[in-house]
């Protein structure tokens, strides 16, 4: 059984929110695309903790990726996934904001 994925919220209104999320060794994120009812959705990840193994994130196209830690990207539209965490676990520091 795979631990469960944590997401602690830090800050959440309707238009801009904060959370904390911990994704544990076995995980992954199919590919996808986050369905928003109006507006235009930005994520802003920070890659706090890398996996040992695994764990790369993927996006068909990114505004910002540095050193595959910080990633700013349209989950409305484009697909995005994370490969299987082999070993370790992956934290991000993530701000949404849907204007």
């Amino acid at each position: 059984m795979i631990a469960p994925v944590k997401n602690k919220a830090l800050f959440s209104s309707n238009t801009f929110s904060i959370n904390l999320v911990t994704y544990p060794t076995n995980h992954s994120v199919m590919n996808h695309i986050d369905p928003v009812q109006q507006g235009r959705y930005y994520k802003l990840n920070f890659v706090l903790v890398k996996p040992k193994t695994g764990g790369a994130f993927k996006c068909s196209k990114c505004i910002i990726n540095w050193f595959n830690r910080v990633y700013l990207f349209r989950p409305d539209k484009y697909e995005h996934s994370v490969t299987k965490i082999e070993s370790g676990k992956r934290v991000l520091l993530s701000f949404a904001l849907n204007i």
